[in-house]
């Protein structure tokens, strides 16, 4: 008998296009024989929108506005086997719609309230990857009252770190108000963008040289598995926005041509995080390799990343002979599995 399940995609966050993009790979790549498959897609307001709504914003790649709050809807998954929450950033990817289906019971892909909330919140990250013994660069918090009430408390915050430096909101993903400042000149506007968009802020050092970046995919619940390790080359100064998502900007090398030491501790780093996190399904958990001194530092884990047939999760599981179909298949076992 078919499973059926609910494919949610869209949401309320900068990364709403992407899941739209995301979900109509995994819609086509679900075998038919085994699973009964309805997307719903949730409009930027965080609306529910009916079935020709939703047909439309994966024809058009962006949901309408109308439809129900999502709250009154969920009750309407009772029916299904399983949730693919496709979502991307806050309001779907850091516990909150977890949290809504864990109390109706449904199982779904992906981590948990606590996995999918910490790994979401990036100084709630460090500070969970640091009691694991888990190598970051040098950071500092601050938040939005802080920055009305003492900007030279906060600046002095910075220069502790050195320039240049990374600001970033401390809950969102691919890369949105992320800012790269180069000298205490280019501070405050990076500072006003941040804390436009989060009310707590990141502040990161800059490793001592242009690093590698490497990224793994980790896939399981409570005996995870790693991928084979991918590399990152673009020209730009960091993998912004833009560079992630136009076509040409980035280079993806799997697998990556690193030692085969280093390849061993990125995997056994990258599922330590995965446990420390209290991760289930998937993960991409992405490093900085520091060439010269063989340093590697982690940079961040995405419990929900891009899922296109190009996005780099899948790839990497296609390096290790799992293919698109066969992985979201598997993704939606672990889902049943686990709850």
């Amino acid at each position: 008998m078919k499973k059926r399940i609910l494919l949610l995609a869209g949401g309320q966050s900068g990364e709403h296009e992407v899941s739209l993009m995301s979900a109509r790979s995994v819609l086509a790549a679900l075998p038919r024989d085994q699973f009964d498959v309805t997307p719903v897609a949730i409009s930027k307001q965080g609306r529910w929108l009916p079935p020709t709504d939703t047909r439309q914003a994966l024809e058009n790649g962006v949901a309408a506005t109308g439809g129900d709050l999502v709250l009154h809807r969920v009750a309407s998954a009772e029916g299904y086997d399983a949730v693919f929450p496709l979502l991307h950033g806050p309001m779907g990817e850091d516990g909150t719609v977890q949290g809504l289906l864990t109390l109706a019971g449904i199982p779904f892909v992906g981590s948990g309230v606590l996995g999918s909330a910490v790994s979401m919140d990036k100084v709630m990250t460090k500070q969970v990857l640091a009691s694991a013994g888990i190598p970051q660069v040098a950071w500092r918090l601050a938040v939005r009252r802080e920055w009305s009430t003492d900007q030279d408390g906060v600046r002095a915050r910075a220069a502790e770190l050195g320039f240049p430096l990374f600001v970033k909101p401390a809950n969102l993903g691919s890369s949105v108000g992320i800012s790269k400042v180069h000298g205490p000149e280019e501070l405050d506007a990076a500072l006003d963008l941040a804390f436009s968009l989060d009310r707590r802020v990141i502040l990161e050092a800059m490793t001592a040289s242009r690093p590698r970046e490497l990224e793994v995919g980790v896939l399981g619940n409570d005996a995870p598995i790693a991928s084979p390790v991918g590399e990152l080359r673009f020209a730009s100064e960091f993998y912004d926005y833009e560079t992630k998502y136009t076509e040409g900007r980035a280079e993806v090398h799997i697998p990556a041509p690193i030692p085969e030491d280093v390849a061993r501790r990125v995997r056994e780093l990258a599922l330590t995080a995965f446990r420390a996190l209290d991760c289930a399904g998937l993960a991409r958990v992405d490093f900085f390799y520091l060439e010269e001194s063989g340093e590697l530092v982690l940079n961040e884990v995405n419990t929900m990343p891009g899922f296109t047939q190009t996005s780099m999760y899948p790839k990497l599981f296609e390096a290790a002979g799992l293919g698109y179909s066969e992985l979201v298949t598997r993704l939606v076992e672990l889902a049943l599995e686990e709850r």
